[in-house]
């Protein structure tokens, strides 16, 4: 996949948050949580908006900090409808990951049984997935960008728009080549200024 920007209006984030396609594969690549938290925020909150369902996988801090920037949803309402679906990144990894490795079968079987979920009454899907992040964060460079592989090839099946996001810190050695290599398994890159506003 090349990695392409459409034009946007950095004056209008809210406008870029509400219009991603079922088949975008986002990237963030961030500074600080601040920065990461307010482009999740907006990612969630343009989907309940469009009347979507959105799947968080996150770490249970990054979760807790999320939700407080969604007082304004009701979230037990949006949970009871499957409409919002909140999981555990380093729990959901170990359902899928073997020897180290992202098993393809249990990571389609684990994924697309919450799809599904999400999926209910025919809405459209969001995901977010730190999934990716922790493995890199870890190390598992190789296995970071199976899991990417993996995710986009489920988006070939089923249509979802999906966000990822790495902090930069995570980029050290060879850092211009991985950071190269991430970009070109998404399709758009998130500018900062988006971010932030």
């Amino acid at each position: 996949m090349v990695l392409f920007n459409r034009p946007v209006d950095a004056h209008k984030p809210h406008v870029f948050w509400g219009e991603i396609a079922p088949s975008d594969h986002l990237l963030q690549i961030y500074e600080n949580d601040m920065e990461y938290l307010a482009a999740l925020g907006r990612f969630v909150s343009a989907g309940f908006r469009k009347n979507e369902s959105v799947v968080v996988i996150a770490t249970p801090w990054h979760l807790s900090a999320l939700e407080k920037q969604l007082a304004g949803f009701d979230l037990e309402a949006l949970r009871s409808r499957c409409q919002y679906l909140s999981l555990d990144a380093e729990e959901t990894l170990s359902k899928f990951m073997v020897d180290g490795w992202p098993d393809a079968a249990r990571f389609e079987r684990c994924i697309v049984d919450v799809l599904k979920k999400a999926s209910q009454n025919g809405r459209g899907v969001r995901a977010f997935g730190e999934m990716v992040a922790l493995l890199w964060a870890n190390g598992h460079h190789d296995a970071t960008f199976h899991l990417e592989y993996l995710w986009h090839q489920l988006q070939r099946k089923q249509a979802f728009s999906l966000f990822c996001a790495y902090p930069k810190k995570g980029f050290t050695e060879n850092s211009r080549l991985a950071v190269e290599k991430i970009c070109q398994a998404h399709s758009r890159l998130i500018p900062a200024c988006l971010a932030t506003q």
